[in-house]
């Protein structure tokens, strides 16, 4: 399969051997079966299906974190059969489309390997299809990012982005609450509990279209979950991302006889829940084995004549542990010596594909994602380092210090070059899949005018003003440049999510820094995730009704076993939060 125009396949070590692409989830009105449908040639393809009833066909053309769905698959003990030719497709008993990208370029690869017009013919014969995120999407007439784009044309509708003209926060990420409108085997066991979505376009209910919606969700709008018609299902969440309520619903896909495993739920879900997340630092201790450390304010060795840094276990393991703890996402921060050659950082690289094997929450990766030239002169491309830690496991980038110098560049210049790491796997990949990390210190004036930078006003050192100063290279290098205008600035490159950091909280358990976190919540309206500083549960709720975070990240605490996430999730539930149980 070639990569589609205009895009390049990576080169080398970073190959993939598949196109990478960006895609939004759309679906469409069921094909009549004696019409020309758009797309590479329109001649009806008959092949004879498999009859492996414990064999799953998936079409991967080769965007972001496919492994997730297939690891999902065979842990529920399913064989997978990838898709190379339109003939594979219409020889499968089941097919599984995940889509991950953008609209136009994944139509661009499926009219031209000749896959659209296999996926129509499979449709038109009612066959088992699942559709995930951009595979329901494509489903649909056409789709309005970068478009109008036609689609598949199978359900009426148009796929359009959600409007944050008022303050609606875009992408949409996180678990929010289904609304069943249709009696369907696969939605059995969801009912009053949450699900994973991450997406910036969406498909609208209509009277053309209500026949096949089996479940709708809201988000400024109600807006399509999942279509349902004959065996043509599609979602526009992802289950594999979606803990026990996920798998439960692929379940439900593969075993035709099965209505999945259930999952009681402890209250009904209602809305979109707020996050919990495990943050696992990791690098090579002084033996060189691969650690989970904590630091404080950035100090990752011990206080002692030893100076050893801290080690909290395995990643692996911690990570599983978490997940089963209720953990909403894991993330890990890769802080290795490895990080100025990232490609030769293959232990990382295994945390990744045997955590992603074990937890089935969505999973970002941080730490060294840049263009750099190795020692043999090689040059790697930052969307060739992020295209290996996609395709190893992770659903998310975390960019910090590249994504400083480029913000600092566009506050310059007011030209985006397209160059950045940033803007480069935002375009790629989307900007769902994009966080940026910052990481900033308190610096105290005596009055907003002292700088050109965003200032709140404090109360603690008897000092009335304070603003924030990013830094980079871990904390070690001052910049020029306030959290203010960073956030501004990134979201602007093309960044989905902000993780937000505070050097002066880190490690000291005293709460999160509430000035900070809603200064900058207040400024985007891409979500942000307040980190640094958790030592109580109360530190949980008090960021959530004090500020607009979407969700709040924890370490140490959890590591050292002093706050388990369920007393945070009870804590916030007995608050009035809305959390996943």
């Amino acid at each position: 399969m070639q990569p589609p125009p205009q895009q390049q396949q990576p080169q080398g070590a970073m190959a993939t051997g598949a196109a990478i692409l960006t895609v939004p989830c759309s679906a469409g009105r069921r094909p009549k079966r004696s019409s020309k449908r758009r797309g590479a040639g329109s001649a009806s393809l008959s092949v004879r299906a498999s009859s492996d009833a414990n064999t799953v066909t998936l079409l991967d053309y080769g965007a972001g974190n496919v492994r997730s769905v297939r690891n999902a698959i065979r842990h529920l003990g399913f064989g997978i059969r990838d898709v190379r030719s339109p003939e594979d497709i219409l020889a499968a008993d089941r097919l599984v489309f995940p889509g991950v990208g953008a609209f136009g370029s994944a139509m661009d690869v499926l009219n031209g390997t000749g896959m659209a017009d296999a996926l129509r013919e499979y449709i038109q014969r009612d066959r088992p299809f699942l559709g995930i995120c951009l595979g329901l999407q494509l489903l649909f007439d056409s789709s309005e990012e970068n478009g109008p784009v036609s689609g598949l044309g199978v359900i009426p509708g148009v796929v359009r982005r959600f409007d944050s003209s008022k303050g609606l926060i875009v992408p949409h990420i996180g678990w929010n609450a289904l609304e069943i409108t249709k009696d369907t085997q696969l939605l059995q066991g969801a009912d009053g509990h949450h699900v994973y979505f991450v997406h910036s376009y969406h498909a609208l209910p209509s009277d053309a279209n209500k026949d096949w919606i089996s479940s709708i969700c809201n988000y400024g709008d109600s807006f399509i979950s999942s279509i349902s018609m004959g065996n043509i299902q599609a979602v526009q969440f992802h289950p594999e991302k979606s803990g026990a309520t996920g798998l439960s619903i692929l379940k439900n896909f593969l075993s035709a006889n099965s209505s999945g495993a259930k999952v009681p739920a402890r209250r009904k879900a209602s809305k979109l829940a707020k996050r919990v997340i495990a943050c696992l630092d990791v690098r090579s201790n002084d033996n060189g084995d691969l650690v989970v450390t904590k630091g404080d304010q950035y100090d990752v060795r011990d206080h002692t004549s030893s100076k050893e840094v801290r080690n909290l276990g395995k990643p692996v393991d911690l990570a599983s542990q978490y997940y089963i703890d209720g953990a909403d996402e894991v993330s890990f921060l890769n802080i290795t010596g490895f990080r100025d050659f990232p490609l030769g950082d293959l232990p990382m690289l295994e945390v990744l594909r045997c955590a992603s094997e074990k937890v089935f929450v969505p999973l970002t990766v941080g730490g060294g994602i840049r263009d750099f030239t190795d020692a043999n002169g090689r040059y790697y491309s930052s969307l060739e380092v992020a295209s290996e830690y996609f395709r190893s496991g992770a659903d998310k980038i975390s960019i910090g210090s590249d994504a400083v110098y480029a913000a600092e560049a566009f506050l310059q210049t007011g030209v985006k070059t397209g160059k950045s790491s940033l803007e480069q796997i935002s375009r790629v990949y989307g900007n769902q899949a994009v966080v940026v990390s910052i990481d900033p210190r308190r610096v105290y004036v005596n009055s907003p005018e002292d700088v050109p930078f965003k200032t709140v006003k404090v109360s603690s050192k008897g000092e009335e003003y304070a603003w924030y100063q990013c830094t980079a290279s871990g904390g070690r290098d001052s910049r020029p440049i306030g959290a203010y205008e960073l956030a501004k600035a990134v979201e602007e490159l093309g960044a989905g999510e902000i993780l937000l950091n505070c050097i002066d909280c880190d490690g000291q358990g005293c709460g999160f820094d509430i000035d900070l976190v809603k200064m900058v919540s207040d400024a985007v309206t891409i979500p942000v995730i307040a980190s640094s500083g958790a030592g109580a549960v109360e530190h949980f709720s008090e960021v959530f009704e004090k500020t607009n975070a979407s969700a709040a990240l924890a370490a140490g605490i959890f590591h050292r076993k002093e706050v388990p996430i369920l007393a945070v999730k009870e804590h916030l539930v007995d608050a009035g939060v809305e959390v996943r149980v």
